[in-house]
């Protein structure tokens, strides 16, 4: 059975948007017949990465030495396939989901080349991810709000070396619900997230169809924003 990692950076957990499109995606991966680790990272207290003089490549390579609840996610990101990064937008991410990013850095070897005109690395041999999804949700209309945090994972997982597998992204994720009930639109991204968590374990990669109907616009521009400001006091 393949095997999975999904850190939700979401403050409100379970009860936050981001959640909303995260279940029903790990719910397709474990119809598929992947076993999924969950993890919160507001229930996680994890340092940010402060250690000086880079311990973890020049010290110890693949050893951190902060101790922390990054000790609880170490050995399950060596076993797992993919990786899942969910996180709401803010300016850019969480606090939380941003010091567990950084903490990434012991997965690394420490031997440098470069590709593409940029200076990467490439995972330790024991670390078998060999794809990285970004899972995200936001309140504003358009697909560009996305764009800082889409960099920023996928700039990692070239870094890395390995498979980006795209960005499945909500943008105004709250219209997916009117009075707390998903509308119908809600529940095609719902049955869309779901389709796209079997075919990535599947097929290797969830299709550009799935991409498209999770992100597509659930009510005009104009109208969003004249919602969202009226929400002003």
């Amino acid at each position: 059975m393949k095997k999975a990692i999904a850190i939700n950076g979401s403050p409100r957990k379970q009860n936050g948007h981001t959640a909303m499109l995260l279940d029903p995606l790990i719910q397709g991966m474990n119809a598929a017949g992947c076993d999924v680790d969950l993890f919160y990272a507001k229930d996680l207290k994890v340092q940010s990465c402060n250690c000086p003089n880079m311990y973890c490549w020049y010290n110890e390579p693949g050893k951190c030495c902060l101790n922390d609840d990054m000790d609880l996610l170490y050995p399950r990101l060596l076993e797992a396939e993919i990786l899942i990064l969910a996180t709401p937008v803010y300016i850019p991410l969480p606090g939380e989901m941003q010091n567990i990013i950084n903490r990434l850095c012991p997965l690394l070897k420490p031997l440098l080349e470069s590709r593409n005109g940029r200076t990467r690395a490439r995972f330790h041999e024991n670390v078998k991810i060999t794809k990285i999804l970004l899972v995200s949700t936001g309140g504003w209309w358009e697909e560009g709000n996305f764009g800082t945090v889409t960099r920023i994972v996928k700039d990692f997982t070239e870094t890395a070396s390995v498979e980006f597998s795209g960005a499945l992204i909500r943008p105004h994720a709250f219209m997916m619900k009117k009075e707390d009930e998903f509308t119908e639109d809600g529940k095609l991204v719902i049955d869309a997230t779901k389709r796209a968590g079997e075919e990535l374990v599947r097929d290797g990669k969830i299709s550009q169809s799935a991409f498209k109907t999770i992100k597509r616009p659930l009510i005009p521009e104009e109208e969003l924003r004249a919602v969202l400001n009226s929400m002003v006091k």
